[in-house]
């Protein structure tokens, strides 16, 4: 009997009024611009050094 109302208790769900605080949202928007940046910023490396080449034989 027990093990049958555990396993209803997973398949339904209950909805809950949690509070997630402006310390985790400035986390989350934190996590992402990070992310955002650090694929921006590799690409720029990637790109970098072939242009820095390439502008360093036109000079000569």
């Amino acid at each position: 009997m027990y093990k049958l109302i555990f396993f209803l208790n997973l398949l339904i769900p209950i909805f809950t009024n949690a509070y997630i605080g402006p310390g985790m949202a400035g986390g989350f928007i934190a996590s992402i611009v990070g992310i955002i940046l650090a694929i921006f910023i590799g690409f720029i490396a990637i790109l970098y050094f072939p242009i820095k080449r390439f502008l360093k034989k036109r000079k000569k």
